[in-house]
């Protein structure tokens, strides 16, 4: 029977991962995902970033049970002839088996309706402090609710990404519109974009887009040598201005984290505005409208115009907070460039992360990615759960000397500084010295 199997060998399959020829294997089958790119749900990225490759615990982990059925369209008639499993490998798809068979990735628990009532809750009260109050204080305080609602609805908006918080995928997409455009002004097809690419290169220097913010930061000297991003398809030239607001970016980072949300809101427009596709571009048109309806419309009763800037400004420095905790997670962890090996999958997803430490009752706060370690390796887990298997992933990264990196709230914000002071320090070192313009000769001119 075997004889009359079609087989290739690992390096044939590596030859086929340019558009329009691409090819990868899922437990030793050779699939044609050429033409899929057009309609693959995720996007086309993870096809392009993962073509030519064994993909089996990718697959595993970013897709439900019921996606195996529609494999068999995309058979292109050959298996691998030198295909083989890690042990690692073996034992994170039986313990992502054991997960399924528990029903934990149905379980969601009552996080979303809880969730739901606290944004309700800080919306109505931030409303009733601008239209019902005179003191500026109580405004001030509206604002700073405004600010930890849009950090509430990104943790839904996150989560209906990774898997459906409601109970079909008509609700779903209404919960993602709702959290993400209506509430927070981010349209949810870029975060969804840029998400799954953060997910499949985690802490690639030249594929994960979380990581590239030149000319304003920089965790690696390897940003020096002028990347080319795969994500934004251009080059992130290191120039005398980028080396100079690197060079002070361990003192300009929380600065910057408090208004990061105008950057979110700038990309959203500029992926609604391009001719790329976007699936349902009229509805993330739609909610960003909403959006800045609502806001505006808040923030003109307040007054005076400088109380209308501190609303915004509030509104904004609050909600940096869970920028500057996006970064905590993945700044200080192991980097490396070039696009992510699935045969390393699992050390990939746990050298790049970091959890932080903290009590369960602060679980609200952190929604679920103070467990970044479990997330990355079982993405469409319900938050709920997190918790839970913590103690069971810490197993298997320790049986297979994988690396399981934690830190308290605190000591990973040091951790961070410290990444980035080092980037900082070398990006000063004139041993290997860029064109220098007229504000950098100010600034490093003594005597």
């Amino acid at each position: 029977m075997d004889e009359a199997k079609s087989y290739i060998t690992l390096e044939d399959l590596r030859t086929h991962n340019k558009p329009g020829d691409l090819w990868i294997s899922i437990q030793g089958k050779v699939y044609d995902v050429s033409d899929w790119t057009k309609d693959h749900p995720g996007g086309s990225l993870p096809l392009f970033t993962l073509a030519g490759q064994d993909v089996t615990d990718a697959f595993v982990a970013y897709h439900p049970g019921t996606a195996w059925q529609h494999l068999n369209k995309f058979f292109n008639g050959h298996y691998l002839k030198d295909y083989e499993v890690s042990e690692v490998s073996r034992d994170y798809r039986n313990l992502h088996s054991n997960f399924s068979k528990m029903g934990l990735f149905e379980k969601k628990g009552h996080g979303l309706f809880i969730s739901f009532c606290f944004i309700a809750i800080l919306f109505s009260v931030s409303v009733y402090g601008v239209l019902c109050s005179e003191s500026t204080w109580v405004h001030l305080l509206s604002a700073g609710l405004i600010g930890f609602l849009w950090i509430q609805s990104g943790w839904i908006g996150h989560d209906s990404g990774h898997y459906q918080v409601m109970p079909t995928k008509g609700l779903n997409r209404f919960a993602q519109i709702l959290t993400g455009n209506c509430l927070a002004g981010i349209s949810i097809a870029w975060w969804n974009w840029n998400h799954t690419a953060h997910h499949i290169a985690c802490n690639s220097l030249d594929f994960d887009p979380d990581l590239q913010h030149l000319p304003l930061f920089a965790v690696s000297s390897k940003f020096f040598s002028s990347l080319t991003s795969y994500f934004y398809e251009r080059k992130m030239s290191f120039d005398p201005i980028a080396r100079f607001l690197v060079s002070y970016q361990h003192w300009t980072f929380y600065p910057v984290m408090c208004f990061a949300r105008i950057y979110l809101f700038a990309q959203s427009f500029i992926l609604l505005c391009s001719k790329r596709k976007v699936p349902n571009r009229g509805q993330e048109i739609a909610g960003l409208v909403v959006f800045w309806i609502w806001y505006s419309l808040l923030v003109s009763f307040l007054p005076n115009w400088g109380e209308r800037i501190m609303f915004v400004i509030a509104s904004f420095v609050v909600s940096g907070i869970q920028h500057v905790q996006f970064c905590l997670n993945h700044f200080s962890s192991s980097v490396y460039v070039g696009p992510p090996s699935v045969n390393d999958w699992l050390e990939l997803q746990t050298r790049g992360t970091l959890d932080i430490t903290s009590p369960s009752w602060m679980d609200w706060f952190h929604g679920g990615l103070q467990f970044q370690v479990e997330h990355h390796l079982f993405p469409r887990l319900p938050r709920c759960h997190l918790r839970k298997i913590s103690p069971i992933v810490k197993e298997l990264c320790k049986k297979h000397n994988l690396p399981y990196n934690s830190a308290p709230f605190w000591k990973a914000n040091a951790l961070t500084m410290r990444t980035l002071r080092n980037a900082a320090l070398q990006a000063r070192d004139l041993t290997s010295p860029v064109p220098r313009n007229l504000v950098w000769e100010a600034v490093h001119t003594h005597g």
